[in-house]
């Protein structure tokens, strides 16, 4: 069943969403090699938050299907459907970052473990956000909330976290591990609340067993 799904669901994706997304977040990172003099770490550092953050809006879109109410009737569950979505982007996403972490003079490039998990947690955040806004029967296209979402999101975590909390800091800062640290939360509570949040809806609310009516008995 998962392997007759695979050429449909290829067809289906946004595949200008994400050349979108790749296209920018390139460009954003090859900006430290248009640069004359020295390579700027910093500048480095920044390029690549800017090309995870453009790769995570093209992935907002990810789940976007126009024609959702038809293809939920398949015999395949939403897990599968979403979790075909993600495998068949997954490689691309992997290369467009890869080619970014490349296009950085190596001696403007930040530290790769840690930059990378930024950029997981972002892509992480931004797909979630996407299955959540699914859980809602109408929505069909949730691409253009999420990313609205996800950029008010990245300035509101520029702006207003810092001190211990902060997460957005540089490789000399005696915080950078433990922002990281942090930022490894964040991507496991993403991943977790995506994993529930692909599960069907239940058909009825859930209720404490005190409020649920006892049903009537049948008539003798």
């Amino acid at each position: 069943m998962t392997r007759a799904l695979v050429r449909p669901v290829w067809r289906t994706l946004p595949r200008r969403a994400l050349a979108a997304g790749a296209a920018a977040g390139l460009l954003l990172a090859g900006v430290p090699r248009m640069q004359s003099g020295a390579p700027d770490p910093l500048l480095g550092l920044y390029a690549l938050r800017g090309a995870a953050l453009a790769l995570a809006l093209g992935l907002a879109f990810l789940l976007d299907d126009p024609a959702r109410h038809v293809t939920s009737a398949v015999p395949a569950r939403r897990p599968v459907r979403i979790g075909l979505r993600v495998a068949l982007v997954a490689p691309w996403a992997a290369l467009c970052w890869t080619a970014a972490l490349l296009l950085v003079p190596r001696e403007a490039r930040p530290p790769v473990g840690a930059v990378t998990l930024e950029a997981a947690a972002t892509a992480v955040c931004a797909l979630t956000a996407a299955a959540l806004a699914l859980r809602r029967p109408q929505v069909t296209e949730p691409g253009v909330a999420v990313s609205a979402w996800l950029l008010s999101t990245a300035v509101a975590v520029a702006l207003l976290t810092h001190g211990d909390w902060a997460l957005l800091v540089i490789p000399d800062d005696p915080r950078w591990d433990s922002s990281h640290e942090r930022w490894a939360v964040l991507l496991a509570l993403a991943t977790a609340m995506g994993a529930r949040a692909c599960v069907e809806p239940l058909r009825a609310p859930w209720r404490p067993p005190l409020l649920r009516r006892q049903a009537p008995a049948a008539p003798q």
